[in-house]
């Protein structure tokens, strides 16, 4: 069974958004996906 997701709004800095855009991109991701990821990785180093 896959994961339950839920669709939030956020406000982020246009530069912010460019950049990880490029990096998503490099990565083979989606942008969701690629903050998702950064968050997951994050979160369990914060913790």
């Amino acid at each position: 069974m896959k994961p339950i997701k839920q669709k939030i709004s956020i406000t982020l800095d246009i530069d912010i958004i460019e950049k990880l855009r490029i990096i998503a991109e490099n990565n083979d991701r989606s942008l969701s996906q690629y903050i998702n990821l950064i968050l997951k990785d994050y979160l369990k180093d914060n913790s």
